[in-house]
């Protein structure tokens, strides 16, 4: 152990040991299944990994002492080598027994002198992969800046170019090291990298610790910047092939951690200093800067980041598009000559639709012409719902949604004009909603920007960065004077386009008139409704 630490600069190194006493060992460890501790404790005792958790194993001059006088007292005997010990674990992986005694094994035994913030990490990562839905992530897009006035001009502004197809290229070194240099010299992280078992990402974690200093006297127990909450751990996920990044939002554990002066407030501001800083690590100036933009998709499910986000044919085509985005499918919606069969109709399900049929047959017989007419209008809602979602929206396909905020700023639907003292009494009655309409929105508008009390929402602060990056894209006033109120819909549950789609199918909704953003084809979660259409979708012109 260090006795004197200096303030530093440098990141925390990954062979600093945590006491196995301190809360947040036991906090990250007991997450896990028993399973999936011992596949982390073999993990940890590979070859390549021991320098970074290397386990506590008897020393060659203690070999030769007599072992009842070493091990007296001792519930946990130390091994005697590397490969006995990993011997043991997968003993414990073949047999039943309880996580219990697994975890007392590593605090009180095989680590008794400290889990490593490379271990811990490693732990924090699986109990990711165990339960995929753990993490809120929000993707953003890495767009390239052009300057608007020559090198050698001081006053040169930078804007998104648009016509440059420039991918950064990322090489973890190189990219830790920037990043490293954007983040403030009073807070030290810690950084890893890890494959993703299943998926095509490359994930990093960071985790983040108030102390000024990365030797082991910042991680005493008694210390109060040694407290590992989730809400100072931030992942970063990299997909290949793909200009998108995937940045987790921080999580609390502990409720007191929750309020605006909290570990969740700082975390918060620490989440920003990472999303400006990775820009930065990722440009090359004066030639290649890049900037972040956000995608408006927010959800916990990292397969359906990929299918809108990823490296495939599916990020420009959702709902009733996503039948092309296949390989195996040649069409195209363009062709001018119409194909021999429909996309939507394969050969296997039309022959399970004619095995269906014969077994309906008696079924339609008997049925009241009441119920036959209900049957051909659900049975019409289906071929609906299958044109307008396609092969998106299904139950179990794991690409769920778990919210959708969406404002609609269209004009509500006048009725039709009456006589001249009515058309007057309406003209009053609709001065009256503007002017409450007006002192609404500048109370809102209050509350959202520079109010004090209050937390501010997702969609508001989404509406709030949409006003600042789209200054010319603001609608002007009808000069007919419509009414168009201030509505906000939130759609919430484990699939939200699987229940939209499973209400059009029994005919709750009608599937020929439902906007394309209620059946995913814009591919976000939050945006503001223009004429029917998500504000700044590639095709809605608004």
């Amino acid at each position: 152990m260090a006795r004197i630490s200096v303030p530093t600069k440098a990141r925390l190194p990954s062979t600093l040991r945590v006491n196995p006493s301190n809360p947040a060992v036991s906090k990250i460890l007991s997450r896990l299944s028993r399973s999936s501790l011992i596949s982390v404790a073999l993990d940890w005792l590979k070859d390549e990994r021991l320098p970074l958790s290397r386990p506590y194993v008897l020393r060659r001059d203690e070999e030769d002492e007599d072992e009842d006088d070493q091990d007296s007292g001792d519930f946990y005997p130390a091994a005697r080598s590397v490969p006995a010990l990993r011997e043991l674990y997968q003993d414990l992986q073949a047999r039943k027994g309880s996580k219990r005694e697994v975890l007392d094994r590593i605090t009180e035994g095989d680590w008794r002198h400290g889990l490593s913030l490379y271990q811990l990490a490693i732990a924090d990562l699986q109990y990711l992969y165990d339960h995929p839905t753990s993490q809120k992530w929000t993707a953003y897009r890495i767009v390239p800046l052009k300057t608007t006035a020559p090198d050698d001009d001081q006053d040169a502004k930078l804007e998104i170019d648009k016509k440059s197809l420039l991918i950064p290229r990322f090489h973890p070194s190189t990219f830790l090291q920037s990043l490293q240099e954007t983040t403030i010299p009073d807070v030290k992280a810690h950084y890893s990298f890890d494959r993703h078992p299943t998926l095509p990402i490359l994930i990093l974690r960071i985790f983040f610790l108030d102390s000024p200093y990365n030797t082991s006297l910042s991680l005493q127990s008694d210390s109060s910047s040694a407290n590992f909450d989730v809400a100072r751990t931030i992942y970063i996920s990299f997909p290949d092939d793909a200009p998108h990044i995937y940045i987790s939002k921080p999580q609390t554990l502990t409720s007191s951690s929750g309020g605006p002066g909290g570990a969740g407030g700082e975390s918060k501001s620490l989440r920003t200093l990472i999303i400006d800083g990775i820009p930065k690590a990722l440009s090359r100036p004066p030639h290649m800067r890049y900037t972040l933009k956000s995608t408006s998709l927010v959800t916990k499910n990292l397969n359906e980041l990929l299918e809108r986000r990823g490296a495939g044919r599916s990020n420009s085509s959702g709902g009733g598009w996503s039948i092309y985005a296949e390989e195996k499918n040649k069409e195209s919606p363009l062709n001018i000559v119409m194909p021999m069969s429909p996309p939507l109709s394969d050969s296997d399900e039309e022959e399970e639709e004619a095995q269906r049929r014969r077994e309906k047959e008696r079924k339609r017989r008997e049925m009241s012409p009441l119920g036959r007419k209900d049957g051909l209008a659900l049975k019409r809602a289906r071929k609906v719902a299958k044109g307008r979602f396609g092969k998106s929206g299904l139950m179990g396909d794991g690409r769920g949604v778990e919210r959708v905020d969406v404002v609609l700023e269209d004009a509500f639907p006048a009725r039709s004009s009456g006589s001249a003292s009515s058309g007057e009494g309406a003209a009053s009655r609709k001065r009256r909603r503007e002017e409450d309409e007006e002192d609404g929105q500048e109370d809102g508008a209050t509350s959202r920007r520079g109010g004090k009390g209050g937390r501010k929402s997702a969609l508001d602060m989404a509406l709030n960065e949409d006003d600042d990056d789209e200054d010319d894209d603001q609608v002007e006033e009808d000069p007919r004077g419509e009414w168009r109120p201030n509505i906000k819909i939130t759609f919430h549950g484990s699939h939200v386009f699987a229940g939209i789609r499973q209400l059009v199918e029994r005919g709750v909704i009608d599937g020929e008139r439902i906007p394309g953003w209620m059946t995913g084809e814009e591919g976000v979660t939050l945006g503001i409704v223009r004429h029917g259409r998500i504000k700044g979708h590639k095709g809605a012109g608004l």
